[in-house]
């Protein structure tokens, strides 16, 4: 919340129970609402993914987006963070997980469904690499003007 607030932007926590919303945000003029769903991982992950489930993958609406942060070792340090609109990240899971699905396991068996899926800042290894590589997430990157109006500009400082 602290990022969305330095954008200009106003920004509160969902309700409690809210299924697809962490946090509610508006510009000074409400003529923008959007709702963010925050995914968080450490940089130490093994694939450096962030855990994702099935519904994810039919969840999309024209103002709702994900906000994955991914925390440094150094807890000084601050997150990467990558504002990516919920339709994109249903596509990509869905592409994703069908692609690791006509895939063979490690010893030639076919993998089995289930409810998890993984958002891959890389998917190469499934064979991805020309749309879900290793620098597909970038344009993503602090990319908050996604949530304005495109007439809206963040806020100035005050002098």
């Amino acid at each position: 919340m602290s990022q969305l607030l330095r954008q200009g932007l106003i920004a509160a926590l969902a309700p409690v129970g809210v299924p697809t919303a962490d946090i509610v945000v508006t510009d000074e003029n409400g003529q923008r609402a959007c709702a963010i769903q925050v995914k968080t991982r450490r940089q130490l992950g093994t694939d450096g993914g962030w855990h994702m489930k099935a519904k994810h993958e039919s969840i999309k609406g024209a103002s709702l987006f994900y906000v994955f942060l991914s925390f440094p070792t150094d807890a000084r340090a601050l997150p990467d963070t990558f504002v990516v609109p919920s339709a994109v990240v249903a596509e990509v899971l869905r592409i994703s997980h069908q692609t690791w699905l006509a895939r063979p396991g490690h010893k030639g068996q076919p993998h089995k469904d289930g409810d998890m899926r993984r958002l891959l800042p890389d998917y190469s290894h499934l064979g991805l690499a020309e749309a879900y590589g290793p620098t597909w997430l970038e344009p993503y990157r602090e990319a908050w003007n996604q949530l304005r109006l495109e007439t809206d500009t963040p806020a100035e400082s005050p002098q």
